[in-house]
């Protein structure tokens, strides 16, 4: 069973530094989607089809099932810092710090087996299991050191199951808590990588004996590896691959460097030699030696992975809504390539054009490849299949068409994949060109009484196909909306006439949608609404003409009273003019501003002169943006003429 190591230093880096991408998974997200707050290892179970992912932050450990669904959890395990699996899958070993424990647990059930307490208060950190013991590393940064535990030795026997100071090498031996690793290939060895602030040492140790031994050990200061940060035992060969990135040969009990992959952060490898490396947001996988990635997923931060034990996949703990979620990437050994499509940005509609792209891959293609090529237009909302494009030797491609619709055609090409690599598929937009139709709409600027039912008439001229006109009318004032009053074909004539009623400024809008070779047109008509406005003289004691002109008659000490009745608008004033009748002619006295109340009525007490002979003529005005809005045309009523007698 394939086991690998974290720190947790590393984890609070990364998940400080998450961003949350999306990913290619087995099965679809959902509530029930296995997610940790702090990532505390993770192992994959093959009896049991299980993945399992400690949450260093809860003290908890989850299981899912292989697509990444939550299917269990259990609590207590405080501070879990690694995972381990038994080499049946049957029981799973968590190192839990914060307790100074081993855990055992049942895999199927996640009930606790056992507790073993470790003799230190710096540990166990990592945990890792071989030759039939569970191996765990403790200490400080100073000193640090190897202990086991044997599952076969009863706790409450005499002879207690957990042993101490087993690191083969003395002092200065391992500094820190250091990292563990094994190879189900090589069910006895352990590799151990130090983590301490001034060596970078590490050791493959022998565990199938009564007591550990060193097979390859490296003291030093920064001169192999620039600081070790994960290590795992590589399937088939005698190294150790260092960060994801150094491969260490060990083959005579000395380290020295065997090789490079491009630079990573931490890596984990499959039985059958795959390597699964994570740098800032991506994981690439590689063969062994490889020095390009047979495939990449960008995924965003990851706080730990671990293959599927059949190499089928890679479980990820990936940074999601300030935690982690277990995401399942499918298909590791499909290389996944690259395809382009450039299309002309505009074109002529029923000329020429040219596509063109490239198909490249990691991982050589075979030769002769061809492509599906769809073109989607409206003509053909759900595609049209045009000839296959075969790509050459050095990975080009091109073919023609001439499109017969106009507006966005867009140019799909798929690579259908094959047994080494995934489908792939790109596409790029062309606008092309449509013709222009005429589209008016009469009235414009006119002016009309409040509350008149007015015919406008949109006229369409010649279309391909489309004779459908839709008409709206957009009233002024932002307490109605736009609305729809039409919608038909026109006549034979072109013409579609819609009644709109004009209690306000409306904006009357013309829109044809469009077809395959006539371009969208809007067409716009503003016509204008008078207020209804009428004022009403109180408090004479008659009325008599003067000349030709009817007057209504006060006397002199009588102050006359004016009432405006207007079309109500929330806020809305009407200007009072006043004139007085003086050297044979009528001269402006005064203008005023009065609210209107909610019954769109007021009432204005004019003074009297105290005089006789005064004749005096009044109007209410509503006048467009200055009675407190714009939603009519400037009205005026007609004047009352006041005479003051006696």
């Amino acid at each position: 069973m394939r086991t690998r190591s974290i720190s947790t230093a590393t984890a609070l880096a990364v998940l400080l530094g998450s961003a949350a991408l999306s990913v290619g998974v087995a099965g679809p997200a959902s509530a029930a989607s296995a997610t940790v707050a702090g990532p505390g290892g993770i192992v994959a179970d093959a009896a049991l089809g299980r993945v399992f992912a400690g949450d260093s932050t809860a003290g908890r450990i989850v299981a899912a099932d292989f697509s990444g669904t939550l299917v269990d959890s259990v609590t207590g395990i405080a501070g879990v810092s690694d995972l381990a699996l038994s080499a049946d899958g049957a029981t799973l070993y968590a190192a839990s710090p914060g307790s100074h424990q081993i855990v055992a647990l049942d895999a199927a059930t996640l009930d606790v087996k056992a507790r073993y307490a470790v003799a230190t208060d710096t540990g166990p950190l990592h945990v890792a299991f071989a030759g039939g013991k569970v191996w765990f590393t403790y200490g400080d940064q100073w000193d640090g050191d190897l202990g086991s535990v044997d599952p076969a030795v009863d706790p409450a026997g005499e002879t207690s199951p957990v042993s101490m100071d087993l690191f083969p090498q003395p002092h200065p031996g391992v500094w820190g808590q250091a990292l563990l690793d094994t190879d189900p290939n090589s069910p006895g060895l352990l590799a151990v990588g130090e983590t301490g602030i001034t060596t970078d040492s590490m050791a493959v140790v022998d565990v199938t004996g009564a007591t550990p031994q060193l097979t390859a050990w490296h003291q030093g200061n920064y001169t192999l590896n620039d600081g070790i940060g994960d290590v795992d035992l590589v399937p088939g060969a005698p190294q150790v691959l260092v960060n994801g990135t150094m491969r260490d040969a060990y083959a005579d009990g000395r380290f020295t460097e065997a090789g490079r992959y491009p630079a990573g952060q931490r890596a984990d490898i499959a039985a059958n030699g795959l390597v699964a490396q994570f740098t800032g947001t991506k994981i690439a996988v590689y063969r062994p030696d490889a020095k390009a990635p047979l495939r990449t997923y960008s995924t965003g931060s990851v706080g730990g992975l671990t293959w599927a034990p059949d190499s089928s996949r890679i479980f990820a703990l990936v940074a999601a809504g300030g935690g982690y979620t277990l995401k399942a990437l499918t298909d590791p050994t499909l290389n996944v390539p690259t395809l382009t499509v450039s299309a002309p940005s505009k074109a002529t509609r029923a000329k020429k054009l040219t596509v063109t792209g490239k198909l490249t891959a990691t991982v050589p293609l075979s030769s002769g490849v061809r492509l599906a090529v769809t073109r989607t237009d409206l003509d053909s909302p759900s595609g049209k299949a045009l000839p296959a494009a075969t790509v050459k030797a050095d990975g080009s491609y091109s073919f023609t068409d001439t499109p017969p619709a106009g507006g966005t055609v867009t140019y799909k090409v798929t690579y259908a994949g094959d047994t080494g690599h995934t489908t792939v598929s790109a596409s790029d937009k062309v606008a092309v060109s449509r013709t222009t139709p005429t589209l008016t709409v009469n009235k414009n600027g006119n002016i009309y009484n409040y509350g008149s039912d007015v015919s406008f008439t949109a006229h369409l001229g010649s279309t391909y196909k489309n004779r459908t006109v839709e008409i709206w009318a957009d009233p002024y004032g932002g307490d109605r909306p736009k609305k729809l009053i039409k919608s038909g074909k026109v006549n034979s004539g072109g013409n579609l006439s819609a009644t709109v009623d004009m209690a306000r400024d409306t904006v009357v809008t013309a829109v044809f949608a469009g077809d395959a070779r006539t371009a969208p047109k809007s067409a716009k008509s503003t016509a204008y609404a008078r207020v209804k406005v009428s004022t009403a003289v109180t408090r004479q004691y008659k009325t008599a003409k003067i000349g030709s002109t009817s007057y209504y008659w006060f006397h002199k000490s009588t102050d006359p009273v004016v009432t405006t009745t207007m079309t109500y608008y929330k806020g809305r004033a009407h200007r009072l003019d006043f004139q007085v009748y003086s050297s044979g002619k009528w001269r402006s006295a005064d203008s005023e501003y009065f609210a209107l109340g909610t019954s769109g009525k007021s009432a204005v007490r004019i003074e009297a002169p105290g005089q006789s002979g005064f004749k005096v003529r009044v109007r209410s005005v509503y006048v467009n943006g200055s009675s407190g809005d714009n939603v009519n045309s400037t009205t005026y009523s007609s004047w009352k003429y006041l005479y003051f007698a006696r």
